[in-house]
């Protein structure tokens, strides 16, 4: 294990593949010390990099859609203390279902993984985050009411829109609280949810989403923000 006194600390949820991953990757260039998360039986990717990090990468098994899952890792992690929380969870349904035709089963799916969830983690896990740290959670551009023109994705962009107005609620709520809260649109990019005619590499989007993060740092309240470091439209 190498010395950990000075370095900053990352929980990174949702971690075992696509823009998650990459978020490891590039913290660990960054010389942080990440916990990465992932559900049981898909953290392969990541037992395999933490081998090779000296100590730099910590793996935890969460499924964040499990309450009492959220509950134990929190347990195992109650005496660290974080300078940044971020959440990534994201699963979407087919692309050519609208409301009038997604099921319920299926909607339920999208918005308990998509946004409720993520916001049970945040309320879980922020008092571990250090008072000037950092709370992220990815979100979307398809979650901006403003952007929507041509209603496409519209069950994905109601759980974003739905992720985006729980983290406002969770901001008023703390409103004395010093710590940055971030919302993060990290473009179309090419994963296995984006697809392959998606418009940004990972490459071109997660190395700026972190930089944007990591600029961040110190401005208190509610932020959303695209990988470039724009602002949002609600």
């Amino acid at each position: 294990m190498q010395d950990t006194s000075a370095q900053k600390t990352v929980l990174l949820i949702g971690a075992s593949r696509g823009l998650g991953f990459a978020m490891v990757e590039e913290y660990l260039k960054r010389g942080w010390q990440v916990i990465a998360t992932g559900r049981e039986g898909s953290m392969q990717r990541l037992h395999r990099l933490a081998q090779s990090t000296q100590g730099a990468l910590e793996v935890e098994a969460v499924d964040i859609t499990i309450p009492d899952q959220v509950a134990a890792l929190h347990d195992r992690l109650k005496d660290r203390r974080l300078d940044v929380l971020f959440v990534n969870a994201g699963v979407k349904n087919d692309d050519r279902e609208t409301i009038a035709d997604v099921s319920t089963e299926e909607f339920v799916r999208v918005m308990v993984t998509n946004s409720l969830s993520p916001m049970r983690v945040i309320e879980a896990f922020q008092d571990l985050v250090q008072p000037a740290g950092t709370i992220g959670v990815m979100s979307s551009g398809q979650g901006s009411l403003t952007n929507n023109t041509n209603g496409n994705y519209e069950v994905y962009r109601g759980s974003k829109a739905a992720l985006n107005m729980f983290m406002r609620s969770f901001s008023a709520r703390h409103q004395n609280d010093p710590k940055t809260l971030l919302l993060m649109a990290p473009g179309w990019v090419k994963t296995d949810m984006g697809g392959p005619d998606a418009r940004l590499t990972i490459e071109e989007s997660i190395p700026n989403l972190v930089k944007t993060i990591e600029a961040y740092e110190g401005r208190s309240g509610l932020h959303y923000l695209d990988y470039q470091g724009k602002v949002v439209p609600w």
